[in-house]
């Protein structure tokens, strides 16, 4: 169970999907006492609780008088307790202020929320995002309508009926070694300092095993002998989902693509001497980049990430 430990991925939710179609039940659950509200705004940014510690959730009484003639879209449940996300358009500081939360974006929520929140926020604004890019059909060009709860758009015009569904966009993340280097690279925009582990999006008619290969090679000029899975990671930045492998490569033979600044081996005593004086920085743990890394430390040299970090 490696992806509960990735941020996002820890969402303890029933989601339901049968009963999305049953327009009764659907309403029943909106209207109940009980049933939460998720705020998300076009910017992606959620309403949370004025300390900043979880999601401000709106029962409905709040929902009507401040959102009212905007839809909802169920998400699923927890024991009795139904959530929907409400996308949000109208003035931000008036509805803060009343409800007494701040706005904040996914990735610090990833960081700051309980597991539970942030992974419904994620939930939320991918959900969200996509009906922004499903308004309209992409056959015939005419307007769509939110059907099954909020997770279809159908076509407005009989004759094409068209549906489409929210979209996830699969990558592969993968942290490669070698005898007992492993294997990071950098982008020109990145902070000084910053190295992470490669990755890439999966092409049609491409296994998620091709696309390591594929894309280690294209990046790092590496032949990836063998790989295999290791956790996953929703990432709505905005609709992928991050698939993490480790490999092994043929040989350390480099030729750096034209996608990266630099990327080169690294062994574990020069990741600890690096980590030490500030000259090596790796991405937090919102990215399950920091899991595929700390997993190669541990596998490899017995060593924990998250207390080389805090020293």
């Amino acid at each position: 169970m490696r992806s509960r430990n990735n941020v996002f991925a820890a969402l303890a939710l029933d989601r339901a999907s049968e009963r999305r179609d049953d327009v009764g039940w659907i309403e029943g659950r909106r209207a109940a006492a009980s049933t939460r509200f998720a705020v998300v705004r076009a910017d992606g940014q959620a309403l949370v609780d004025g300390e900043r510690r979880g999601l401000r959730w709106l029962v409905e009484a709040e929902r009507a008088r401040w959102l009212d003639a905007a839809p909802v879209c169920f998400l699923g449940e927890t024991g009795e307790v139904a959530h929907f996300a409400v996308p949000y358009a109208g003035e931000e500081e008036p509805l803060a202020r009343e409800l007494g939360g701040q706005w904040m974006d996914l990735r610090a929520a990833g960081l700051a929320l309980p597991a539970f929140d942030a992974g419904l926020f994620a939930y939320a604004r991918g959900l969200l995002h996509w009906q922004t890019r499903a308004r309209f059909c992409g056959v015939c060009g005419s307007p769509t309508t939110l059907t099954s709860a909020g997770h279809r758009a159908r076509c407005s015009d009989a004759s094409c009926a068209v549906e489409q569904f929210p979209r996830t966009d699969p990558a592969i993340i993968v942290i490669v070694g070698w005898q007992d280097r492993c294997l990071l690279g950098r982008q020109a925009s990145w902070p000084r300092g910053r190295w992470s582990t490669l990755a890439g999006f999966v092409e049609p008619g491409e296994t998620l095993e091709d696309a390591v290969r594929r894309e280690v090679f294209e990046e790092s000029g590496v032949v990836v002998e063998e790989c295999d899975y290791h956790s996953s990671q929703p990432w709505p930045f905005p609709a992928s989902l991050m698939l993490g492998f480790t490999a092994q490569a043929a040989g350390p033979e480099l030729h750096v693509g034209p996608e990266l600044d630099a990327a080169r081996w690294f062994t574990a005593d020069e990741i600890v001497r690096s980590l030490a004086d500030g000259s090596l920085v790796f991405p937090p743990p919102l990215s399950v980049s920091f899991r595929l890394i700390e997993h190669w430390l541990r596998e490899t040299a017995g060593l924990e990430l998250s207390e080389l970090a805090g020293r």
